[in-house]
């Protein structure tokens, strides 16, 4: 049992380029499986904290791997959505574009601070996950944006903000932070309730 997260991580990592290969490969026909492909890969994200916790095996360095790992699963599915629907992702090359910058400048921030990338998984973060797997299974899945993606947008700059007041307010780097108002409290030098459901 204490393997599976890292099994389901790994998981995700494959499936990311898995289903790019898919994508070049069948391209429009394969649009609904691509969308049971990008629901295992959310699903995967998951429960791989879940269990993690649940077997006390959560750790930083587990979190850092899920944390880039993500990364690379979006940016893949991100990248399907592009060679199925390039004039939905066109037409909203500005907010993407935003959403990307702000990315990096969370990279950016808190390399500078703390000499590490964030790992805050925050629920405001996870908010906004959800709301992009909807997105992408819109685009992938029906070649539509429309309010999906601009929520999934509007989740992802709010939720960007969340962070980098995590990172300014943190004295020190700390993985799994639920919210810049947690932060702040640890910075008082308060504890901080962790629910393992949400937290990691």
């Amino acid at each position: 049992m204490k393997h599976i997260p890292y099994l389901l991580i790994g998981f995700r990592l494959l499936l990311g380029p898995v289903m790019i290969a898919i994508t070049y490969n069948y391209g429009s026909t394969a649009r609904i499986f691509l969308m049971v492909l990008l629901l295992l890969g959310i699903l995967s994200d998951i429960f791989d904290g879940i269990i993690a916790r649940a077997q006390n095996v959560s750790t930083a360095t587990m979190r850092r791997i899920d944390s880039q790992v993500d990364v690379v699963f979006w940016l893949c599915s991100g990248w399907c959505a592009w060679l199925l629907s390039p004039e939905v992702i066109t037409a909203n090359k500005y907010a993407i574009t935003t959403i990307f910058v702000m990315e990096g400048l969370t990279y950016v921030f808190s390399i500078l601070k703390f000499g590490k990338e964030t790992c805050t998984h925050a629920i405001l973060s996870k908010l906004w996950g959800i709301t992009l797997f909807i997105a992408l299974s819109s685009v992938i899945g029906f070649n539509y944006g429309g309010i999906p993606l601009m929520l999934a947008i509007i989740f992802g700059v709010i939720s960007h903000i969340d962070v980098y007041l995590i990172i300014l307010f943190l004295p020190r780097w700390t993985h799994d932070v639920a919210s810049a108002w947690h932060a702040w409290q640890i910075r008082q030098g308060r504890d901080i309730k962790r629910n393992k459901l949400f937290n990691g």
